[in-house]
């Protein structure tokens, strides 16, 4: 076979531009030193079905997943299937790529590669020398980081066409998953922008049109999260997506390509060893280390430059790189300097779009070879993980945890939901439990065993940290999701097999009901569901008035009394703008759909307490919401909103740039929602128009930047607190870490709730918070009006610097005030955080619901 015919069929894939830009551009020469390859023309080339060279334009997501599905379609080495699809309804897909002789026992493969995570006991050393090693290589999370993608077409080419030693012992020992695009709506998003405003010469000027997209950018997915942080949450649907494929196969390594500033080279794995999460086996980060012996090689080999172990990090457990760490994989994160467009200037020349996909194909190969290479070492670490995972569970003191079913405003359910989805066991509690104070009932309860394959990772999910090895993170520094849902979880002492009922195999579905027969008065909801504010809007969308109570009271149902909190919502059948027979009828089917259950009543007097209509009650209005957008916004935050709202609570939301506040007829609206951002650009003029629409009664609720621009601007009579730690005088190449160990980099902090506020219903007397910020709001002078407080011990979980911690302290989380005939409520922190903060988005709810009504 001839040698070296890589670099000519790179050449021609790639496509070098050969025009130039105005500095002169010298076109690249693509060497590959791969020998003993030749490439069969039975294949197609990828310009053949994109209609382009890889490198002279960005590839659309369709045209990718066409030239998948044209290379399975010409050879048996490879399948592609769907896995998903996006909210824009774009097609997830995976090419499986192994020899053909690995395609026939495909299935056998993939369930004898499983007993190595659900009984590593059982599969001794002979067997995993003929299991071929998994290899899951996903690229483009981020959609706007466009070169990973190109150079999975590459690599599925060269493993489709490819004949010679080195890619036939890649498919002999491999069964290699290629998921060319995780994002693929941010793809498109970018992509569109980046080929539409480039014309017949590339510019490489920073300041051109193609370099600079538009809010909110191509990075984020169709609600504007950011996908890479969401793979312990799961929260999207592509990464429910992702993740069925991921425990579907649970591979030994996995790759993940990113991009990275322009000014900087090319990163791989390890990352700062100070920061590796202790729940990650040594082991891990070692063959990590040997791993990344292949890319350097590779690297070295066509000259670029790359660096390893000055940045990144192998904490948290919600990125693509760090998540296959705590599952028994290696997880491999790279970066590449980006161009973002065909062509870049930067401060060391000129960065071609071209020349950052040969690098990325680059370690694409290295990571393969790197695979074959230490296959022994990644099976037996895969099996040794979950070995001593069990080991690690028996020695430990909790056997369980148990969550009450019917507690916690029913989020314990989403919150198991989550377990579940990350292959973790959760039983049914099959006979009554003493578990610390509390006894929990047969039936009412789930109980999840320490001892279970997923042993390492549920302590993750779990525990609260105080203590760090290191200051500075380079994501955030707790996670922990009891907290993050606001639920209660207790821990058992002792062998819990006894009490395990059968285990859920699915989501489980919540159970509601309608108490007392039909209604002849009204229906009461308590507040106590996770799915009332659904529930409740399609109440009102049928054209309910429903009422909120504010003191609790006893009153019948079905003859006998039964007592109720403050907080319950009362829908009366008279007043209402439908039939009582409608009513009925949809109360029911949303008992039976969301889980909400309702009491009916034939009367409105009460045995104890304000009677239903009295002045202790307060109707509610439907929300009618403008959520402010666009550039000056924070994308997050405002898709974070947007999620909560129209994906989990079926409730419209105009998404109001904020450059249309002068021309927009504000009384459409009685709320708006300022999420966090840059208002600098907001003129006085659209503030007068904000303050007018307030006092005649409208309902503004701002979030963190979003409140504090509000208290610049003196819209609202409150008070900002200063930080007043200081870096100190360290050594110059100390003063950068200095400055980053005064940051809160996303932490966990408690604060004291005014059980009685509107806003506060449901949720009890404490409130686990997420902050990532150093704002600080005073408590406010307006009585009444602080709903929330930080506790004089804040600190749950995370880091946060000694010296600011007492300052945190005290300072107010969420104000509440009238405002004439309107309402102001603002947040200190961010309520809906990457939208797995049930907790705090439950008091984002009440107050969207529950704003008119103090």
């Amino acid at each position: 076979m001839p040698e070296r015919l890589l670099p000519i069929v790179l050449f021609i894939l790639l496509g070098v531009p050969n025009h130039a830009n105005g500095a002169g551009r010298i076109p690249l020469t693509l060497e590959m030193d791969v020998p003993e390859v030749e490439y069969r023309e039975s294949v197609p080339l990828p310009e053949s079905v994109l209609g382009h060279r890889i490198g002279e334009r960005h590839t659309r997501p369709d045209q990718a997943v066409a030239y998948f599905d044209a290379v399975a379609a010409a050879v048996d080495r490879v399948v592609v299937r769907r896995h998903g699809e996006t909210y824009e309804g774009r097609p997830l897909v995976h090419a499986i790529v192994t020899s053909p002789e690995n395609h026939r026992r495909l299935e056998e493969i993939r369930r004898a590669n499983l007993r190595l995570s659900d009984e590593p006991d059982a599969v001794p050393d002979r067997e995993l020398a003929d299991l071929p090693v998994v290899v899951l290589m996903g690229y483009g999370v981020h959609g706007n980081e466009a070169s990973g993608t190109e150079a999975a077409l590459l690599l599925l080419y060269h493993l489709a066409a490819g004949e010679g030693p080195p890619v036939d012992r890649v498919l002999e020992e491999c069964v290699v998953l290629i998921d060319p695009m995780l994002n693929p709506d941010g793809r498109s998003r970018f992509v569109e922008w980046v080929n539409a405003n480039r014309g017949g010469v590339a510019v490489a000027d920073p300041a051109h049109r193609e370099h600079n997209e538009p809010w909110p950018g191509g990075r984020s997915n169709r609600y504007w999260f950011d996908m890479n942080r969401d793979w312990l949450p799961v929260q999207l649907r592509e990464s429910r997506a992702r993740l069925e494929l991921f425990h579907d196969w649970r591979p030994q390594l996995v790759t993940d390509f990113h991009e990275m500033g322009s000014d900087t080279t090319y990163f791989f794995q390890p990352g700062v060893p100070s920061r590796n999460n202790p729940n990650t086996p040594e082991r891990t980060y070692e063959l990590t280390r040997e791993i990344a012996q292949y890319h350097a090689k590779y690297l070295d080999r066509i000259g670029s430059l790359y660096f390893s172990e000055e940045s990144f990090d192998d904490f948290y457990f919600g990125k693509g790189s760090t998540y296959p760490d705590i599952n028994g994989a290696v997880g491999i994160l790279f970066e590449q300097a980006s161009s973002r467009g065909l062509l870049r200037e930067t401060s060391t020349g000129v960065l071609a779009y071209d020349f950052t996909i040969r690098n990325q194909f680059a370690t694409s190969l290295s990571s393969l070879e790197a695979a074959v290479a230490l296959r022994p070492s990644l099976m037996a670490h895969h099996r040794d993980f979950y070995r001593e995972a069990l080991r690690e569970a028996e020695a430990g003191t909790v056997g369980a945890y148990v969550i009450d079913s019917r507690r916690d405003g029913t989020r314990g359910l989403p919150f198991v939901e989550t377990l579940i989805r990350h292959r973790i066991r959760v039983h049914r509690l099959g006979r009554d439990l003493n578990a610390g104070e509390r006894r929990f009932k047969a039936g009412e309860a789930f109980i999840v065993p320490t001892r279970q394959p997923q042993a390492r990772l549920l302590r993750a999910l779990m525990e609260e940290v105080t203590d760090f090895n290191d200051s500075v993170f380079y994501d955030v520094s707790t996670w922990t999701l009891p907290l993050a849902f606001a639920i209660h979880v207790e821990d058992f002492v002792g062998d819990p097999n006894r009490y395990l009922g059968p285990p859920l195999t699915e989501i489980p579905s919540p159970s509601g009901g309608v108490q007392g027969g039909t209604a002849e008065y009204a229906y009461l909801m308590p507040w106590d569901h996770v799915s009332a504010p659904r529930a409740l809007f399609a109440l009102q969308e049928a054209g309910l008035h429903p009422r909120l109570l504010l003191a609790p009271f006893a009153i019948p149902v079905a003859g006998a009394p039964r007592s109720f909190e403050r907080s319950t919502v009362v829908l009366p059948l008279t007043g209402a703008d439908v039939e009582p027979r409608a009513i009925h009828e949809l109360v029911r089917r949303l008992a039976d759909e969301s889980g909400v259950s309702f009491y009916a009543v034939s009367t409105g007097r009460t045995a104890d307490g304000p009677d239903l209509g009295g002045p202790s009650s307060r109707v509610l209005p439907q929300p009618r919401v403008a959520l402010l957008s666009g550039p000056g916004t924070r994308s997050s935050q405002v898709g974070e909103i947007w999620h909560l709202l129209n994906e989990r609570m079926a409730i419209p939301a105009t998404l109001l740039d904020v450059n249309r506040l002068r021309r927009t007829d504000l009384g459409r609206y009685n709320t708006i929602v300022v999420p966090g951002g840059a208002y600098e650009d907001v003129g006085d003029a659209e503030l007068t128009r904000l303050a007018g629409w307030v006092r005649a009664g409208g309902l503004l609720i701002a979030l963190q930047r979003g409140a504090r621009w509000l208290v610049d601007k003196e819209f609202i009579d409150e008070r900002l607190r200063e930080w007043t730690a200081a870096v100190g005088d360290p050594p110059y190449e100390e003063v950068e870490r200095a400055r980053r160990s005064l940051v809160i980099p996303g932490s966990i902090f408690e604060t004291r709730l005014d059980s009685t506020h509107p806003l506060a219903f449901g949720l009890g007397e404490r409130l686990p918070v997420f902050r990532d910020h150093e704002l600080l709001f005073e408590l406010s002078q307006s009585p009444g009006a602080n709903v929330a407080r930080y506790g004089p011990s804040p600190l749950m979980s995370g880091y946060i610097a000694s010296e600011r911690l007492p300052q945190l302290a005290g300072t107010a989380a969420v104000i509440a005030r009238r405002m004439g005939s309107g309402r102001v409520v603002l947040f200190a922190d961010n309520p809906t955080y990457r939208g797995f903060w049930y907790g705090t988005s439950t008091m984002f709810l009440n107050a969207l619901f529950f704003g008119h009504a103090f």
